[in-house]
């Protein structure tokens, strides 16, 4: 069986409003052009997951609990824009920082690749044809370890994680003002492929 075509974005500072540990649904917003880089990349056909960290769980600032209303609403905001995601993947450890049982190593918070490993299993995705956009630089080396095309955002944490550029082991593939252009460089690298 064919192996699905995948975008994996991240979360805070790519899709939606970097607020600092965002915790309550009146905080969710989307950033501008968002929504409609999504529902671009649901019209061109690829399976588009969010992939983040929130350890603001491990760090007891909000349950777990509170992602399930966080995530719906920022469905529903995208579906106003016509757009949707097939999958949204998370993880609520940290290694040092907070409460067991979340306080602990693993292989699901980036740079692992854990969680692109279940979504890839989940949605019979093709990892190394795939794209990982995010305004971290875990982001980027998250989609480097599996082979990716990766993308580092200037929205959110993107202009720290740019200014320490001289630490990256290796670049991302592309740097974006936004989400937006981001996924225009996304469709026409497949267009010219």
């Amino acid at each position: 069986m064919k192996k699905n075509r995948v975008v994996f974005l991240d979360r805070d500072g790519t899709i939606c409003e970097e607020v600092g540990y965002l915790s309550s649904v009146e905080q969710m917003r989307l950033i501008p052009r968002s929504g409609e880089a999504v529902r671009l990349l649901n019209q061109r056909g690829y399976k588009v997951v969010v992939i983040t960290n929130q350890a603001g769980v491990a760090r007891g600032f909000f349950p777990e609990s509170a992602l399930e209303g966080l995530h719906a609403e920022m469905l529903r905001q995208l579906g106003e824009e016509g757009a949707h995601l097939d999958g949204i993947y998370y993880c609520p450890h940290h290694p040092i920082d907070g409460i067991p049982p979340y306080r602990r190593e693993c292989n699901c918070r980036k740079p692992a690749t854990g969680l692109l490993e279940r979504a890839a299993a989940d949605l019979n995705l093709d990892l190394p044809s795939g794209y990982m956009i995010g305004d971290h630089f875990s982001d980027v080396e998250c989609g480097q370890r599996v082979g990716a095309e990766t993308v580092l955002l200037l929205t959110g944490h993107g202009q720290e994680a740019l200014a320490k550029k001289e630490n990256w082991p290796q670049p991302p593939s592309y740097i974006a003002a936004d989400l937006y252009e981001a996924v225009l460089w996304v469709l026409g690298k497949s267009e010219r492929a």
